[in-house]
């Protein structure tokens, strides 16, 4: 068990609006109720930590990892890859990182997913890995297809990416969701639009990153994460640092 203090609420001003009409989904959802800040608990703040010993050699390999090596996964296959660096652009090494996504076709290995689209018999849609001592992580995977979903009368989510980053505690994991370069869908879907800087939008984009492609095998996008973080110094006029 490791104590780090206590935590650093949330910046809700880069987060998507809870509440818009066009995310149909929202009005239901979305609190009706001031949000409160609670300080965080002994067991918030500490571990354990996820060990490395409970890495499989295929977690990170969506290809082959759901029939354990025995035949991959139907799609273009991509690299994923990039760093979890804290605010000050350092590296945030031996954290643990997760995805999950649909499939080539657009559909989740889930019982409620009844999209048209086949499931792929080879394909789990889940992976994991544990960033190195630069922060550095990457997952072999397919790139997900998109998807149509019931919000108003023809949308459809673009190609992404599920991440959540597991720092050294409970209270400190994050989701976010990775989208790729040059997808048009992007600026037509209302989950995405919740965002309203066009910048913070940008930032969930993957370029297209040929220097890590392999030739005749597979692309490579890269996406760094960057967590606000904790800052060293205390500053009087901004107590958290920010």
């Amino acid at each position: 068990m490791t104590d780090q203090g206590r935590l650093i609420p949330r910046n809700r001003a880069v987060h998507p609006v809870p509440y818009d009409p066009d995310y149909k989904t929202s009005m239901t959802r979305s609190p009706s109720l001031p949000l409160l800040s609670m300080d965080s608990t002994f067991t918030e703040e500490t571990g354990p930590r996820f060990g490395h010993n409970m890495l499989g050699a295929l977690d990170n390999n969506l290809i082959l990892n759901w029939t354990k090596g025995a035949a991959p996964a139907v799609g273009e296959r991509i690299l994923m890859h990039g760093r979890v660096l804290d605010e000050m652009g350092r590296p945030v090494p031996h954290t643990l990182v997760e995805i999950w996504q649909a499939n080539a076709g657009g559909r989740y290995r889930h019982i409620k997913d009844t999209y048209f689209a086949p499931l792929d018999p080879n394909f789990g849609g889940c992976g994991r890995t544990i960033t190195d001592e630069n922060g550095y992580y990457e997952f072999l995977t397919i790139r997900p297809g998109a998807y149509p979903w019931p919000n108003r009368g023809n949308e459809w989510r673009p190609m992404h990416i599920h991440i959540s980053v597991f720092g050294h505690s409970f209270g400190q994991r994050l989701i976010t969701q990775m989208y790729f370069e040059g997808d048009p869908l992007i600026d037509r879907c209302p989950i995405a639009a919740t965002i309203k800087d066009r910048g913070h939008i940008d930032r969930l984009v993957a370029p297209l990153d040929m220097s890590k492609a392999k030739p005749m095998d597979f692309l490579a996008y890269k996406f760094d994460i960057v967590l606000r973080g904790r800052r060293q110094t205390m500053f009087e006029n901004k107590p958290e640092g920010m």
